[in-house]
């Protein structure tokens, strides 16, 4: 698969960065001096965190050369290292671990969650915020696009439940905020649609496409997602976008 794109990503960067300020908002660990931030892409979430703590040592994690190369050119003050988050273990225990649209990723949840609760210090606080939108047709119609085309079903597995989140977190001595937000970002056009989740949700339905495979592929998502969002009356087209947050303090 290519390198993530950070300019295609940052299309959409004020959408892509409410998230990560809300969820930033929510940590409220004042004296926090250890800061991780997994998946931190080009570095738009990471800049929240130095604003919040300018006095921390941050280091933002990714597994991305280019979006690495765009968050150091960015924010010279923070660390950025190369890393699978899947496998991280940081030399110390952190004050925050922060991961903003980026743990959906990796799959085994039940044993990454208790990995990452067990990589705080005391009173440490694990900030998760992921897209909950499997079941939304943005991303079931890339399921139904593949199927229709012969192609298998690629991406993200469904999240785990809330309670199992819970359930997780607490019997690693945390205690546990968790909510879900469900936005209406105003596209332009479905074509839009298609824009923004090529950066991230469709990469993994093109990777394996030739380019006549992909024209393909998303034609026929394009005329799936005009079948399941109208048009509103002055044009635009709302892309419903759930997300579930988790804030995990370990006590």
């Amino acid at each position: 698969m290519q390198d993530w794109n950070p300019a295609l990503y940052l299309q959409f960067e004020a959408e892509r960065t409410r998230p990560a300020a809300e969820l930033a908002a929510r940590v409220n660990h004042p004296f926090a001096a250890r800061i991780s931030d997994l998946g931190c892409g080009p570095g738009n979430s990471t800049a929240l965190l130095h604003e919040t703590w300018p006095d921390a040592v941050i280091t933002g994690l990714d597994n991305s050369c280019a979006m690495l190369e765009k968050a150091r050119s960015a924010l010279p003050d923070c660390r950025f290292e190369q890393a699978d988050i899947a496998r991280w273990q940081p030399p110390v225990k952190q004050d925050v671990i922060y991961a903003n649209a980026s743990l959906q990723w990796l799959s085994n949840h039940r044993t990454l969650f208790p990995q990452l609760a067990d990589q705080l210090a005391e009173s440490g606080v694990l900030a998760v915020q992921m897209p909950d939108n499997w079941q939304e047709p943005t991303h079931a119609l890339m399921r139904q696009a593949a199927n229709e085309l012969g192609n298998p079903p690629a991406g993200r597995e469904a999240l785990l439940s809330p309670n199992e989140y819970y359930d997780l977190l607490t019997n690693e001595g945390c205690r546990v905020d968790i909510w879900r937000t469900t936005y209406f970002h105003v596209m332009p056009s479905h074509r839009a649609i298609i824009e923004w989740l090529s950066s991230t949700g469709l990469r993994p339905y093109l990777a394996g496409l030739d380019a006549i495979q992909q024209e393909a592929f998303l034609e026929r998502y394009h005329k799936l997602l005009q079948q399941a969002y109208p048009t509103q009356k002055d044009g635009n087209v709302l892309m419903l976008f759930p997300r579930l947050f988790i804030v995990a303090r370990k006590a």
